[in-house]
């Protein structure tokens, strides 16, 4: 494996020496290994005690190529303003979610009141990044000038051979205040698949690109490979035995992640400022936000691990 670039390496999500205390009030469960798609994971689950906030923690060290299983990764960008949905992926603006069909590329204009968007040729066709060099140049935040006005599609094939390792403590410890979220990633689905902080829409409409998700919440960058921004429930869950939403995988902090609605539909309506709350039989734990807020959590509430990626 080549040495890490400083660029992919993901340190500590901010936890240095802080005014942070654990509360050992707050119920916590210990990370269940069994719970990941074997299939999916380099070697086998690694306990190692690693320094975290200034304590050796014991530690989950979970090695995966974050390529998805369960279902196909895409399409993201269609490839004629005639295309239908079914051809490509979703974008979202103001917490809604919206199909990016040829249509909707066409009509960038109107959708963002500005008349310099045109993803599109006088024969109907979309500018899409389909190289492996298009993709490096435009997924990024100074995206090179010959990509603006591009559907930003990157292939997971792209970055097949990329490793990410996330290490994730064994015990979480609940702690305030909370803690927010780095650039790196911010937790795992069992498919071995990275949650992502929120893609940085704001560098990406400002080269009047868009960078759509699947149909999955996920899409594709050179930091990472595929990842996602969202969740559709499309990925392995685990159901409750109560009414409870299923769990769909761990935050970095050691803490579950389930989905938002629960089995009769509703919402939790009592989260923190994280999008979490606990309960007698899963401690403490995160509900993941909608799909259209680019947000699946918004903070952490324990003391976090890190994740690091290689080629």
């Amino acid at each position: 494996m080549k040495k890490i670039s400083l660029l992919l390496l993901v340190t500590i999500i901010c936890s240095c020496k802080s005014n942070r205390k654990t509360d050992e009030s707050v119920k916590t469960i210990q990370v269940n290994k069994e719970y990941f798609i074997t299939e999916n994971i380099i070697g086998k689950i690694a306990e190692e005690r690693v320094d975290l906030n200034g304590v050796g923690t014991l530690c989950y060290v979970i090695k995966t190529h974050s390529q998805a299983t369960e279902h196909q990764m895409g399409p993201w960008c269609p490839r004629h303003i005639e295309d239908g949905m079914e051809k490509a992926g979703i974008w979202f603006k103001d917490d809604k979610v919206y199909d990016v069909s040829g249509h909707f590329i066409a009509n960038l204009d109107e959708f963002y009141s500005d008349d310099k968007w045109k993803l599109y040729r006088e024969d109907g066709s979309i500018k899409v990044t389909d190289t492996k060099d298009g993709c490096l140049s435009a997924a990024k935040p100074d995206v090179d000038e010959e990509y603006q006005n591009y559907c930003v599609e990157c292939l997971p094939e792209y970055f097949k051979d990329q490793v990410t390792t996330f290490v994730i403590p064994v015990n979480p410890q609940y702690q305030n205040p909370s803690e927010r979220l780095g650039r790196g990633g911010i937790g795992i689905a069992f498919n071995g698949v990275k949650f992502d902080p929120p893609a940085p829409t704001h560098a990406i409409l400002a080269a009047h690109t868009i960078a759509p998700l699947d149909d999955h919440g996920g899409h594709v960058n050179p930091h990472g490979g595929y990842h996602y921004h969202a969740v559709t429930g499309s990925t392995k869950e685990i159901e409750q035995t109560d009414n409870h939403s299923p769990m769909i995988g761990y935050a970095i902090d050691g803490f579950g992640i389930y989905g938002l609605l629960d089995k009769s539909g509703t919402e939790p309506t009592d989260l923190d400022e994280c999008g979490g709350h606990s309960d007698e039989l899963r401690g403490y734990h995160y509900h993941a936000g909608k799909p259209g807020e680019n947000q699946i959590i918004k903070c952490l509430k324990g003391v976090p691990g890190y994740t690091e990626v290689a080629e």
